[in-house]
């Protein structure tokens, strides 16, 4: 399958803000819960901070700003409050459906590697009707030593396939992710709706579109 340099065998999937569309209720969550400890934020500037990074990371980022460990009454609020509005408002990224479904005609491989928890995935994924699309082809940041920005999920993705990097392509939204990419030697086609974010995809060399259906451009 070739579109330009593209030589694609196998299509890696990052979870949030690419298949389902949960970074901005992880976001607000967290910055409402950050303002109460006198720590006052956004879910715009979290979004900014942390998105594509791993939670331990973010937490790591959290905790210095506070000037400590977080009490446990922190995470008690932001996981029930995480997971009762994913309950409630958590949905698939439109236009993903389709495309996971035009994938399905094809030889391509497909996967998911992803800066979160496989609890996590698993919540989102199923909530969302996505697993069935991946199950058995989920890798977590926790599966390898360094998450994103680092490529080692990448690579470790790539490897259970036998699928060299250059014939990998990664769909990312985020920064961290797309760095993550680039360092791995795959072409990247980032996904954002942020004019600012876009070009900041760009500026570290992913292709950006702006509708998910797009995507089937490049298969």
């Amino acid at each position: 399958m070739a579109h330009g340099k593209f030589e694609t065998r196998l299509v890696i999937f990052d979870c949030d803000g690419v298949l389902v569309d949960s970074e901005s209720i992880v976001c607000r969550v967290l910055a409402e819960e950050m303002t109460k400890l006198g720590m006052p934020a956004t879910a715009d500037e979290l979004d900014e901070q942390f998105s594509g990074r791993p939670s331990k990371d973010c937490i790591v980022d959290i905790e210095t700003r506070y000037g400590g460990p977080l009490p446990p009454s922190y995470f008690n609020a932001t996981e029930s409050r995480i997971r009762e509005a994913f309950h409630t408002e958590l949905e698939a990224v439109s236009g993903i459906h389709e495309v996971l479904e035009k994938l399905r005609t094809t030889d391509l491989q497909t996967c998911v590697a992803s800066s979160g928890p496989h609890a996590k995935m698993q919540i989102t994924l199923n909530k969302t009707g996505l697993w069935e699309y991946f199950d058995g082809r989920i890798f977590s940041a926790d599966d390898v030593g360094r998450g994103k920005p680092w490529p080692d999920l990448f690579l470790h993705s790539a490897r259970q396939f036998d699928i060299a990097p250059e014939h990998c392509l990664v769909v990312e939204d985020s920064i961290a992710g797309v760095k993550a990419a680039v360092a791995a030697g795959m072409p990247v086609i980032g996904y954002s709706h942020n004019g600012v974010r876009s070009r900041q995809l760009e500026a570290e060399g992913a292709r950006v579109i702006h509708d998910m259906q797009l995507l089937l451009d490049y298969f």
